[in-house]
């Protein structure tokens, strides 16, 4: 339900693949995003995406019953994506809700499929959100637009996300990793030592 493809350049692309689902994630789909997210050093360039209309809904709900809402495999793989040296994009081809919002956030860059929403609906369902969540969500729109989302429960949509800056571009879902990997581009063209040490200088 995870798909990884590696092309011979440096960019590796995560494909979460329960589209029957919605692309929900159980416990060991998580712990398989985290190890990929853990080998991806040897990545130059690290794409997240989906098959299907939605890129995740989230928590599978059986998988919820098992205390996965509290699970530490959540910040397991956003410490991960942060972690990396490389250029990290999340490919919204659709809505993103709940704690898969937190990979999304440890990525680099986002860029997101028209018709995309992002929502956590963590007050809504008695849940604290990830503990790095917050932080990395003001920090891209600030304090307010973080509490629209987490405490209001807002929907925000892709032409809100762009103008707040929770995305950074608007593709077609056919153009999306083709979108990705011109974006990507000039990591790929340097050496992994070059584009970690812009990174390092871009993180303060």
């Amino acid at each position: 339900m995870i798909g990884l493809d590696k092309h011979e350049d440096g960019l590796w692309v995560v494909t979460i693949d329960r589209p029957d689902k919605a692309n929900s994630l159980t416990r060991e789909m998580l712990e398989r995003l985290a190890d990929i997210a853990e080998e991806a050093r040897a990545a130059r360039v690290l794409v997240l995406t989906g098959n299907g209309k939605v890129f995740s809904a989230g928590m599978d709900l059986e998988a919820a019953k098992s205390g996965l809402a509290t699970d530490g495999v959540w910040e397991r793989l956003s410490g991960a994506i942060t972690a990396l040296p490389g250029l990290t994009i999340a490919a919204l081809n659709g809505t993103v809700a709940g704690g898969a919002i937190g990979m999304v956030l440890a990525c680099d860059l986002r860029i997101a499929a028209p018709g995309t929403k992002v929502f956590y609906p963590v007050m809504q369902r008695g849940f604290l959100p990830q503990p790095s969540d917050p932080g990395r969500l003001t920090a891209l729109i600030g304090p307010s637009r973080a509490r629209m989302i987490l405490m209001a429960g807002q929907k925000v949509d892709t032409e809100t996300a762009l103008g707040w800056g929770l995305v950074d571009r608007i593709a077609d879902a056919s153009a999306l990793l083709d979108t990705a990997r011109a974006l990507a581009a000039d990591t790929l063209a340097a050496t992994p030592e070059h584009a970690a040490a812009i990174k390092r200088l871009c993180q303060g």
